[in-house]
């Protein structure tokens, strides 16, 4: 048996909720490969209300991770968190080079519980040098609004102005996460190919333990577009993947609770 390849550059999350620990248990349940390089470790205090301490990764430590996967030729990529311009600006290079063609782009800007953009210069080489390569970019209401230049998201209209934005950029595709953020009775993500736009519609959990719920959905899109699903179906798996992850969340401690990465398999799947 041969499963598709894939890889995911972004930071690791020592709670195992989201970034690369959250990359790959998605991967593990959609039936792919994934392989990660690392850009930095985040960690939580617990005598500090788990407050995220960043451990960036140099350059010259993420580009061999880089060159060891790509050796085996991957089928689809994804990008999170990345901690510096050099790393952001290694990712468009080696798309380039080695003509990457499904490349799911999750800006993260910020850790979950943050509130400050991890570095305003990332933003702009994110929108400069990697959304024009992206087959889609997955933003949340703020990294949206950041990439787009738009200031605050509170409407469906907003997330429609903004997605046009980010596509002149040059991404092939947007979908810009709503989420439990956004005024409306359910959650709502906004996908846009260049000429329409479909809402994504679930029902939306009163609940806190989503940690990880970013990284899981363009994880998910990810494992999707390797197996051969086209941009819109990977969507679609995907909001359902996330959907059930965030309504079997559970709470890790009086901080934070993740979202259950098997949930999809387990209780959708298999009904």
């Amino acid at each position: 048996m041969t499963l598709k390849k894939t890889l995911t550059l972004a930071g690791s999350d020592s709670s195992g909720g989201a970034g690369i620990q959250a990359d790959l248990k998605t991967f593990q349940e959609l039936g792919v490969y994934g392989m990660t390089a690392l850009t930095s470790i985040v960690a939580m205090d617990p005598k500090n209300d788990w407050h995220h301490n960043v451990f960036p990764i140099d350059v010259k430590t993420v580009e061999p991770q880089l060159e060891t996967i790509l050796s085996v030729n991957i089928d689809a990529m994804k990008t999170g968190m990345l901690g510096s311009v050099d790393i952001i600006e290694l990712a468009a290079r080696k798309i380039g080079e080695h003509k990457l063609d499904k490349v799911v782009i999750d800006p993260v800007m910020v850790c979950k519980g943050e509130d400050e953009v991890l570095q305003p210069e990332n933003t702009d080489a994110m929108r400069e040098l990697l959304v024009p390569r992206a087959t889609i970019v997955t933003p949340n209401l703020f990294e949206a609004g950041q990439l787009a230049k738009s200031g605050p998201i509170n409407t469906i209209d907003d997330m429609k102005a903004a997605a046009v934005k980010i596509h002149d950029l040059g991404a092939k595709n947007v979908v810009i996460k709503g989420g439990k953020q956004l005024h409306h009775e359910k959650a709502v993500d906004l996908f846009y190919d260049g000429s329409d736009f479909t809402l994504l519609e679930s029902e939306k959990f009163d609940t806190t333990f989503n940690h990880g719920a970013g990284c899981t959905f363009a994880a998910a899109i990810t494992a999707e577009l390797a197996k051969g699903s086209s941009v819109k179906e990977a969507v679609a798996v995907a909001k359902k993947f996330v959907s059930a992850a965030i309504e079997h969340g559970f709470k890790l401690n009086q901080y934070v609770g993740p979202v259950m990465h098997g949930a999809y398999t387990r209780f959708v799947t298999n009904k």
